[in-house]
């Protein structure tokens, strides 16, 4: 029998989720949680084979539940269940430690078969939570490395793809040739890159300068 505990602020959605998954001849719904301290007591009071979490809750939100929960209890298994896809959810919750991320809009069988899926040990994640994780790992890890670039190491850069030597640089923006070479090795450093062809390839790949 894989035991449940559901947390959710809204009344009605625990009574029809729980009792869908309490009418499972492997389910049973162990005890229930309307915020997220509360999830947090019961999860680690009663020690479920599986939490159901919403994220959106009064006082603490499912988030941080998870993160509290995973860390006093790291073997803990928790299928998020929400209403939201938005980036500023989505990633906090599964690096907070969540298995799964389901959506309300699920059935209620698709809800079950996560359950007994997480139990066994496996993630479920809707097809939109697996398409956002799959851009993000797609990304090159020096992706956003230029993001911390100056706007003036960005006019150096975008000159070096022009193939302009440093001289020129500094003739056309008006700045000491010293300045420049500060701005170049700014460049190389931050790109984590070791020459100015180097610099060149990135920002090509990268298509800054279309």
């Amino acid at each position: 029998m894989i035991k449940v505990l559901f947390a959710d602020d809204h009344e009605m959605v625990r009574i029809g989720v729980s009792s869908y998954l309490s009418a499972q001849a492997d389910i049973q719904v162990i005890a229930e949680a309307e915020d997220g301290g509360e999830a947090v007591e019961l999860a680690l009071a009663h020690k479920p084979d599986i939490i159901l979490m919403d994220l959106v809750m009064k006082q603490m939100d499912g988030i941080e539940a998870t993160r509290r929960i995973i860390e006093k209890w790291p073997e803990a298994k928790i299928i998020i269940v929400t209403s939201f896809l938005d980036d500023e959810k989505v990633y906090p919750a599964l690096e907070a430690g969540a298995s799964s991320y389901m959506l309300k809009t699920s059935k209620a069988k698709d809800i079950a078969e996560a359950i007994r899926s997480t139990y066994k040990g496996q993630s479920v994640l809707e097809p939109e939570v697996t398409g956002k994780l799959m851009t993000r790992m797609r990304k090159s890890p020096a992706a956003a490395l230029h993001e911390a670039l100056t706007a003036r190491e960005l006019e150096v850069l975008r000159l070096m793809t022009q193939g302009k030597t440093n001289l020129e640089i500094s003739e056309e923006l008006f700045i000491s040739l010293k300045t420049v070479k500060v701005h170049v090795s700014n460049i190389l450093g931050k790109l984590e890159v070791h020459d100015r062809t180097q610099a060149v390839i990135y920002a090509f790949n990268e298509g800054l300068f279309k």
